[in-house]
């Protein structure tokens, strides 16, 4: 098993799980732990040189994105990428679940979630976008932001919950090992018409915005996973 990145470790427990958390994620979304490979946790923790309840930690909060996946009697396993088929289904789902979120939170926006919303996006402006994960990862992570304020102000914990059992955008963003973010400027201009909605104060205008999003990133990711070499 490739080793993960080195880094100053944290003395404090819950710095110590994120830190734990981070290296992991920086590994599977790279490829450095490849798809389909087990995920020894005496190995890990010793690489990390820390102890395994970190790593289980790391790992059930993985797993609930669906990078890595739990087989009984086995342990964790990288979870294969995506198919073309696989993304087309996941964008469709977003696509059904998240114009009516926008439109809802644009209805009850405030000036604090503005605030976010704005800085989510000039986050994402300033982000770099290069081919590994400490390059792009501030990129990845403001746009997950981004939709995640959105959908938890809705005012509605069963869309919020539907929202967060997709993952966000966590499996197209492995396409970009190696590769950097291939749409950011297209993706970029898409958040800043949903955010334009947003300060405007019209409702429907977000639930358009969103839906334009999330089509034009279902062709584009679609687009990524065809186009990606195989193991």
């Amino acid at each position: 098993m490739p080793a993960v990145s080195g880094g100053r470790r944290p003395a404090n427990r819950q710095l110590l799980a994120d830190y734990v958390y981070q290296e992991l994620l920086a590994s599977l979304m790279d490829g450095r732990l490849e798809p389909g490979a087990g995920i020894g946790i005496d190995r890990m923790a010793q690489e990390l040189e820390v102890s395994q309840t970190p790593i289980r930690e790391a790992l059930a909060r993985l797993e609930a994105t669906g990078l890595v996946r739990r087989e009984a009697l086995k342990g964790y396993r990288v979870a294969p990428l995506f198919t073309a088929d696989e993304l087309d289904e996941l964008m469709d789902s977003r696509s059904v679940l998240e114009p009516p979120i926008a439109e809802r939170a644009c209805a009850h926006v405030t000036p604090a979630v503005l605030a976010e919303l704005e800085q989510a996006v000039d986050d994402l402006r300033g982000a770099p976008t290069g081919p590994t994960f400490a390059e792009y990862g501030a990129y990845w992570e403001a746009d997950e932001r981004f939709h995640r304020i959105i959908a938890q102000n809705a005012h509605n914990r069963f869309l919020l919950n539907a929202y967060n059992a997709l993952g966000g955008q966590v499996q197209r963003f492995r396409f970009f090992g190696n590769l950097g973010v291939t749409d950011a400027e297209h993706a970029i201009a898409e958040h800043t018409r949903i955010l334009e909605a947003f300060e405007a104060g019209e409702p429907a205008k977000a639930r358009e915005a969103m839906l334009a999003h999330i089509s034009n990133v279902r062709s584009r990711a679609i687009s990524d996973a065809s186009t990606a070499p195989t193991a």
